[in-house]
Parts: C-alpha cells; structure tokens; sequence
C-alpha cells in the first residue's frame, strides 16, 4: 500500500525533537511545566465559531512573531487546524520567546475555557519539551 499518510502540524510539531538522527527516540525527552496563563486577544479573534472545538488538554502551537509591530517577544497560539487563538500575554512572553529564539519547543495545552460576556477566556499551561 502506498498512501502518504497526513500528519497534522500539531502531531508534527510535539514528535518534533523526540527522535534522534537515526530515527530512534531520543532518551530522557520530557516536557516540564513553565507556566500558567490565559491567552490574551481571544474578544478579537473569531473565538465562538471556534469555542466548541477546543477541549482541555488539546495541544496547541506556539509561533514567534519577531517581527510583530506592537511586540518584539509576541508568540501567537494556534489549535491544531492553525486556527490563531491569542497571544501569550505581554507579562510572560519574553522568557518564552528567548527559548523559542534559540530553538527550545514550547507549547500549550488547554487547561481551561468559559465565556465572560463576548471574551473566551482560555487558561492555558506552557511546557517544554527538553
């Protein structure tokens, strides 16, 4: 059977780093915990078409956004289909965007999600994968 099989980029980026050249499992990976936040911008995203598909513990994406004209250490968060939720929040994004500039792998998984008048606040925990 040849069919190439479909890999989400969600799938793709937490295997990223967890195998060595050889395509064995690099020894000791694991993911320790940084931080607890919620994601800042979810009132000016399209947060309620999306609300119902986001479920704790869902993986999600961090990009590094360097060139972002309101914030230099901005990291925009996704869900697995690339759909941008927010953004880390102001206070906690520089640590994290250093680590991401050097080429650690940060991600989120939903922790929380409950709805205050039109904003989404989702709480988010920050790991890395080392």
């Amino acid at each position: 059977m040849n069919a190439i099989i479909q890999i989400s980029p969600a799938v793709h980026a937490l295997l990223s780093g967890t195998f060595g050249d050889n395509g064995l499992p690099m020894p000791f990976v694991k993911e320790i915990f940084l931080i607890e936040c919620h994601i800042a911008g979810t009132a000016y995203k399209n947060a309620a078409e999306i609300e119902a598909t986001l479920l704790p513990n869902d993986l999600l994406i961090l990009h590094r956004e360097p060139t972002n004209e309101h914030d230099k250490f901005a990291i925009a968060i996704s869900d697995r289909t690339g759909n941008v939720l927010g953004y880390i929040p102001r206070a906690h994004n520089e640590i994290l965007a250093r680590l991401m500039d050097v080429g650690k792998f940060i991600f989120a998984k939903i922790e929380t999600k409950e709805w205050h008048h039109t904003w989404l606040k989702i709480t988010v925990r920050i790991y890395l994968r080392d």
